[in-house]
């Protein structure tokens, strides 16, 4: 009997989206924590995005509801959701940091609130949280005025939780949004960043999911990497927040 459908074509159907190029000047959230080269090029030489990648920002989605009906549960009074789904905008002279930001939990536990960042994983034995994601948190609370956040990674197959306590810090949300400015700066004047992810052993791993991988490698070759290596381009790490 043949199939009444191919589901994996309904799926694909389904998260079909209208691809539009990004505008300088409107810059997302998520976007602060990736290497501003590959971030620069999104802009100049736009790409649509794989429907594999689609679909594992829709599993995450999915993972993120699923977080909000814990949080909201009569089982677990203890703990209330004040908002999901929150929209984010910060103007910064002459461009905008905006967006819906999906994966956003605002709770209030121990009559505090808590700006909570839903983050799936594939699994849990990293060390603590991925630095692109405490910046990212970092800008959500100076902009949101909220002073404590909490990144909660969960395991996509166990839904096995691990949560880190970030609390907000001045200094810290001031390098996010320096970064938001020194792209813009670069995207305004046609100049292209340093590969920074190729300058730092703890993001080296972006390149390999780089969708310029190719590009950047010719128009920087390795022999060329220490020319960038003291201009300022490359940020220091984050320090890891503690454990919850």
């Amino acid at each position: 009997m043949p199939e009444p459908f191919d589901f994996n074509h309904l799926i694909d159907n389904h998260l079909a989206r209208e691809f539009k190029p990004k505008v300088v000047g409107k810059y997302y959230p998520s976007e602060i924590g990736k290497c501003l080269r590959e971030t620069w090029y999104s802009y100049k030489f736009p790409l649509p995005v794989p429907v594999e990648l689609v679909k594992i920002f829709e599993a995450g989605n999915i993972l993120h509801h699923f977080v909000a009906e814990v949080m909201r549960s009569e089982k677990n009074p203890h703990v209330q959701l004040l908002e999901t789904e929150l929209p984010f905008k910060l103007q910064i002279r002459d461009f905008v940091i905006s967006g819906r930001i999906d994966n956003l939990l605002l709770v209030k536990a121990d009559n505090k609130k808590l700006l909570v960042e839903v983050k799936s994983t594939s699994r849990l034995d990293q060390d603590g949280p991925q630095p692109q994601h405490v910046q990212q948190l970092q800008l959500y609370m100076h902009a949101l005025k909220i002073t404590d956040g909490v990144l909660l990674y969960i395991e996509k197959n166990t839904l096995r939780c691990h949560t880190y306590i970030v609390p907000y810090h001045e200094g810290e949300a001031a390098v996010v949004l320096d970064r938001f400015s020194r792209l813009h700066t670069h995207l305004v004047s046609d100049k292209l960043p340093a590969p920074e992810a190729r300058m730092r052993d703890e993001i080296c791993w972006m390149c390999r999911r780089c969708a310029y991988h190719d590009r950047c490698f010719s128009e920087t070759p390795d022999n060329q990497l220490s020319l960038h290596q003291f201009n300022g381009h490359a940020p220091a790490p984050q320090p890891a927040p503690s454990q919850a």
